[in-house]
């Protein structure tokens, strides 16, 4: 028997463990579930470049660049999506098996559950940058009867922003800390 055949020297669980441990495939229908939610995504950048394309000689340069703020943000949620499915599939139900497959993402050789959430909260604070973006862009009609901003929720959403970072830079440091102890 070879060190690469792990499967066959394994020990055989007792019940509980092996109920225990098996619980983890309970998550298997979560992952399913963010697939389809990415679909309805895919479906939602689809709708909205149809529309970008129909109706861009109707269009503003500031009504362009909202809704290519609003695309770009759709990927972005949609890579946060895929983050989320594999790398969580891969720590926490099953690998994948994707070893030395062209198209095998570089971080997920070495994902862990703390990597993940480093990258989640990063992708967190790049949604929330569009998002605010989009808000200070229309921040220029503030007051005006066509404003749908108000300075309430520039300032809010500025806020909450900040929290989003500190709060990365909050987990990335307790990441960096518990890496240097093991």
């Amino acid at each position: 028997m070879t060190n690469l055949d792990t499967t066959a020297a394994s020990p055989k669980l007792k019940p509980l463990p092996f109920l225990i441990f098996s619980s983890r495939w309970l998550q298997l229908p979560l992952y399913v579930g963010l697939i389809v939610a990415q679909c309805v995504y895919v479906f939602l950048f689809l709708k909205e470049l149809t529309h970008l394309v129909m109706h861009s000689w109707e269009f503003t340069e500031q009504q362009i660049m909202l809704v290519v703020l609003g695309l770009i943000d759709v990927v972005m949620i949609s890579n946060l999506l895929v983050m989320v499915i594999v790398g969580g599939y891969e720590t926490f139900v099953s690998r994948l098996g994707l070893n030395g497959h062209p198209d095998q993402p570089e971080w997920l050789s070495h994902v862990n559950a703390g990597v993940l959430k480093v990258k989640l909260a990063m992708a967190i604070i790049g949604i929330s940058s569009i998002h605010l973006l989009r808000t200070f862009i229309e921040a220029g009609a503030i007051g005006q009867p066509t404003g749908r901003v108000t300075e309430t929720a520039v300032l809010w959403q500025t806020i909450i922003h900040m929290v989003f970072i500190v709060s990365a830079v909050g987990i990335a440091w307790v990441d960096r800390l518990t890496q240097q102890k093991h």
